[in-house]
């Protein structure tokens, strides 16, 4: 069994628009690879159980559920990735909470997006090195 060299990112966003532009984002970065999309929380967590995901762009607010379903359930993920919240709920209460459930990074949306491309490229170096 190969290991991917790239860094494998799930998006889990619900606007289509956003999704669109995200993917985009993340497949122009070198050594980051998009492994797929999910708009709910079930999709979500389904998709961490089948594969082999190392980072979660993850929003809060989804189709069905939300982020906070999602990293819940991803305490019983064997192998969790690192999670980037990111979110046009950026509230300090939202931020703490994400932080204190495992996300490492907490990122506004209409803020923070040119930020999403610095922290995908650092990840993808902390996993290459």
């Amino acid at each position: 069994m190969t290991v991917p060299t790239e860094l494998q990112v799930l998006l889990v966003e619900d606007s289509p628009l956003l999704c669109e532009r995200i993917s985009e984002l993340v497949e122009s970065l070198p050594g980051v690879q998009l492994a797929g999309t999910v708009n709910s929380e079930g999709a979500a967590v389904d998709a961490l159980t089948r594969s082999s995901i190392d980072v979660v762009i993850l929003d809060l607010q989804l189709k069905k559920g939300t982020g906070f379903g999602v990293l819940r359930a991803m305490s019983k993920v064997c192998k969790r990735p690192a999670v980037v919240v990111f979110t046009n709920f950026a509230l300090a209460t939202y931020r703490e909470t994400a932080l204190a459930m495992g996300a490492q990074h907490f990122l506004d949306k209409s803020r923070d997006y040119d930020q999403l491309p610095v922290v995908l490229l650092n990840l993808a170096q902390q996993r290459a090195g």
